[in-house]
């Protein structure tokens, strides 16, 4: 039989780098309706880096993690071009019961 994977209950510093801060807008507003959060997370995040950080920071049980990479946009300021870095947002499902209150610190 294979063994199974120590469970880790202590936060380690690399999960606090991976969840860096929530999207409250308000299209994640409206996913959190349907047990999502959404939050900024690193480019080279993986999903189940996502799962395992947001499972044991928040002390809840995950369902499944989605991610997006968004494109920065060029703007113009006073004549001048500039672009916008890229960033990845990761919508976390929840398993049902399960919350999580982004509106208070970690």
């Amino acid at each position: 039989m294979a063994a199974k994977k120590k469970e880790k209950t202590e936060a380690q510093e690399w999960m606090y780098e991976i969840i860096r801060n929530p999207i409250v807008t308000e299209k994640s507003t409206l996913g959190s309706e349907h047990g999502q959060v959404t939050f900024n997370v690193p480019l080279k995040a993986t999903k189940p880096e996502v799962k395992e950080a947001v499972e044991t920071i928040f002390k809840v049980k995950v369902k499944g993690v989605n991610t997006l990479r968004q494109k920065g946009k060029a703007k113009r300021f006073r004549g001048h071009v500039g672009q916008r870095s890229d960033m990845k947002k990761a919508i976390v499902s929840l398993e049902d019961g399960q919350t999580i209150d982004v509106g208070v610190g970690v």
